[in-house]
């Protein structure tokens, strides 16, 4: 297969642009395309066919389930059922944004997009050329991040040509995304607000709308979840992981800095070749010759925007062996460690 690369300016941009996408979406085919969080690889949610062709591509697990993409309230009843109050006010407050909001689903739905379960993802991007893909195709589209299963999420169309050329029918290359990291996701099916996934969207942004949100107990474990029923992208298998072997470095700025150092030294004296993630604030306490920052501590927003190119940077030095910092629990902090713990593969130090 040769995978079609189409380059759109996402503030300037013509309908007729998105013709062929449209075409290959109605036909059951695969289509990559840009959201405001990371690249989503789109297929028809009601085919099941496509769906088991963005399983394929990316070598995910069947019981991962996908996020339904929706233009409009109106194609949300299409394919949820038994929608609840608060989660309609949810939707109503954030949408289109960052904010994946699970319901019952529609029969019509199939179990091959949900991963099994009588429950389906839904959310509405706020990327012109994400709304526009679904809107003119007319097809809901079942997305998850277009790269390969465990690897970093894609936040350039590089990245998803990296993972998936021959894969998949077309790229959309709309440039790089703005947050960087996944949506917010939220379980909205029962009687109460369940955090499934971390993001963009925090507690307290929820709590301005609804009265009563709790988090799911996996989001904040150290070890790894066996066993668990994978309600959300993300919740059960190894994600966004370089090649090397990632270790994060839990402590106070000095201790962190010591015990890396200390590791560092130890494997380059092994012969192995080693790199640092820190911050602006911290780049030059490392006696490394690859320190890399993410971002600053001053701005969140920066951290959670340079992880996903970070990982990557990482496999095109060749490190074998990556020490990062920890990244406070707090507003963007904690979805961004809940990425990095499972990007180590829960490989955590106290310094």
């Amino acid at each position: 297969m040769v995978t079609r690369v189409q380059k759109i300016n996402p503030d300037s941009f013509m309908a007729e642009e998105l013709e062929e996408a449209c075409k290959i979406l109605k036909s059951g085919g695969l289509v990559a395309f840009p959201t405001e969080t990371v690249y989503g690889l789109g297929g028809d949610a009601f085919n099941p066919l496509a769906s088991s062709k963005i399983y394929k591509a990316k070598g995910r697990p069947s019981d991962n389930p996908l996020i339904v993409h929706i233009a409009s309230m109106e194609d949300l009843y299409r394919v949820a059922d038994g929608i609840t109050d608060s989660g309609l006010k949810l939707a109503e407050k954030f949408w289109p944004g960052p904010l994946t909001i699970i319901f019952k689903k529609k029969e019509e739905v199939p179990l091959s997009t949900t991963g099994g379960l009588g429950t389906v993802a839904v959310r509405m991007p706020s990327h012109k050329v994400a709304r526009e893909l679904i809107r003119q195709s007319g097809v809901c589209i079942a997305a998850p991040s277009a790269n390969k299963s465990g690897r970093p999420s894609p936040v350039r169309a590089e990245h998803v040509i990296e993972d998936l050329a021959g894969r998949i029918d077309m790229v959309i290359d709309g440039g790089g995304t703005g947050i960087g990291i996944e949506s917010s996701i939220v379980d909205a099916s029962g009687s109460e607000i369940v955090i499934l996934r971390p993001g963009y969207i925090t507690k307290d942004m929820l709590l301005g709308v609804v009265d009563k949100v709790t988090t799911d107990p996996a989001i904040e474990s150290r070890i790894p979840g066996e066993g668990i029923t994978a309600k959300a992208p993300g919740m059960k298998y190894r994600h966004y992981a370089p090649e090397g072997e990632l270790l994060i470095v839990e402590g106070s700025q000095s201790a962190v800095a010591g015990r890396i150092n200390t590791l560092v030294e130890e494997k380059e004296k092994e012969g192995y070749k080693t790199a640092v993630i820190a911050t602006d604030e911290t780049k030059n306490l490392y006696k490394c010759k690859i320190v890399k920052s993410i971002g600053s501590r001053k701005n969140e927003a920066s951290i959670a925007a340079g992880l996903y190119d970070i990982l990557r940077e990482m496999d095109y030095l060749g490190a074998q062996y990556i020490y990062s910092e920890s990244f406070d629990n707090d507003i963007l902090g904690g979805a961004v460690m809940n990425r990095m713990i499972k990007a180590a593969a829960y490989h955590i130090v106290q310094a």
